[in-house]
């Protein structure tokens, strides 16, 4: 099987709208999430929200092409287009069939739906946008990053809830290995920050409810956590074939070395109890890295602050990584950036990747109240600097579905 490395990398989020900014507001701790903006959420039981606001995609696309796409569309042509100018690759019309782009969202253009839902009860059937399903469409995101970038290899989008990009990229992954693609663009966007996500989403009593206090609202691991909190974004890898990359003189920045996939086939919304499917997820993807457990340094964790997942999450590492659970360094992205659900694969492989090549370790913010269930190492509140050669992320999605990636530095 091909060796498949990692050459770029783009991000979108709640704290920075490229991946320096990103990074740089991870590794001190700030939050992206605040009271909602994107609507007039005074009326919802939840009014809070990790929101990418004042993103302009007009440096990313011309003015037709954001008027066609809905904006996670935009999110994700975004965060690509900084990944391939990362990797300095040119997309010749020779290379072209060789590069392949596999994008996933969970819900897709949520926005667009909620708009022409409007216009059809405003105005009638006769005034709802014909460009409405093309926008909706979860694979307009995959489409379009094709079309624009002259990609011409294999071209779909993952869905999987929230292991969507997880499992996007651990498929990209293995699209490179069986030699069908030299390139693939991967990950996952998400834009669901619009009434009617947050109207299903709180009506689910699944998110915090903390409005007075946005930014302490995501607390994973915590206590006193009290549900997660919706988020947004994108997040790009550019996967190439070792070879490939060496004859182009590409900087590598990381290896992707193992990825594991399961269902738990236990319910809907939740986790097996014990986690056996994330169990499974890790031991196929260190079965597939050639790894043992303790060879892992970090572990960038689901973690979505809910009472089910952080607790299931913590037992599934421990019934896979034994003692060594209890001495490898964990955290979660999303204490600070929200669940960004379809995208959160993606962007936290991104922040796995940035980690190897930092040795810093982006905290768990708002952990101030452990929980006993929760006892494992979750760097707390700071920023935490270590060797860092192997790291694992792992992605849970509603379905019952599970992903984990392996990221090592390349040697």
């Amino acid at each position: 099987m091909r060796r498949v490395v990692i050459t770029g990398l783009g991000l979108v989020t709640s704290v920075g709208h490229t991946a320096e900014d990103t990074w740089e507001a991870l590794v001190h701790g700030r939050s992206g999430i605040a009271p909602i903006s994107h609507f007039d959420a005074s009326a919802y039981p939840v009014r809070i929200a990790g929101e990418v606001r004042d993103f302009d995609p007009s440096p990313y696309m011309d003015r037709k092409d954001i008027r066609r796409n809905d904006p996670f569309t935009h999110l994700a042509v975004a965060a690509s287009r900084q990944a391939l100018a990362q990797a300095q690759l040119e997309i010749s019309a020779e290379l072209s069939p060789e590069v392949g782009v596999c994008i996933g969202s969970g819900v897709g253009g949520l926005t667009t739906l909620h708009e022409q839902f409007e216009v059809l009860h405003a105005k009638g059937p006769t005034r709802v946008s014909p460009f409405l399903i093309p926008m909706l469409m979860i694979n307009a995101a995959p489409g379009m990053v094709s079309q624009l970038i002259g990609a011409r290899g294999p071209a779909w989008a993952a869905v999987s809830a929230c292991a969507t990009s997880g499992n996007a990229i651990g498929e990209a992954w293995e699209t490179i290995r069986r030699g069908t693609a030299k390139v693939m663009v991967a990950g996952g966007a998400e834009r669901a920050v619009t009434p009617l996500g947050m109207a299903s989403f709180a009506n689910m009593h699944a998110l915090s409810r903390r409005n007075d206090e946005p930014e302490r609202a995501s607390r994973p691991f915590d206590a006193e956590r009290d549900g997660f909190v919706m988020g947004e974004g994108a997040g790009i890898l550019i996967l190439e074939d070792l070879e490939f990359a060496l004859e182009r003189g590409a900087t590598i920045i990381a290896e992707l070395v193992g990825y594991g996939s399961t269902a738990d086939a236990h319910h809907i919304t939740e986790p097996e109890p014990g986690g056996y499917g994330l169990v499974r997820s890790m031991e196929f993807a260190l079965h597939s890295a050639g790894l043992r457990p303790e060879e892992v340094d970090y572990i960038n964790a689901h973690g979505t602050s809910t009472s089910l997942n952080d607790s299931t999450e913590t037992d599934a590492i421990k019934n896979c990584f034994g003692e060594h659970a209890y001495k490898v360094a964990i955290s979660s992205t999303k204490s600070m950036l929200g669940h960004t659900f379809g995208a959160a694969g993606a962007v936290e492989a991104a922040v796995t990747i940035l980690t190897i090549q930092h040795n810093l370790i982006t905290p768990t913010i708002n952990l101030e109240h452990p929980d006993p269930a929760c006892d494992l190492d979750y760097v707390p509140n700071e920023a935490r600097h270590a060797e860092v050669n192997v790291a694992l992320s792992n992605s849970m999605g509603f379905g019952g579905h599970n992903a984990s990636l392996i990221f090592k530095r390349y040697a």
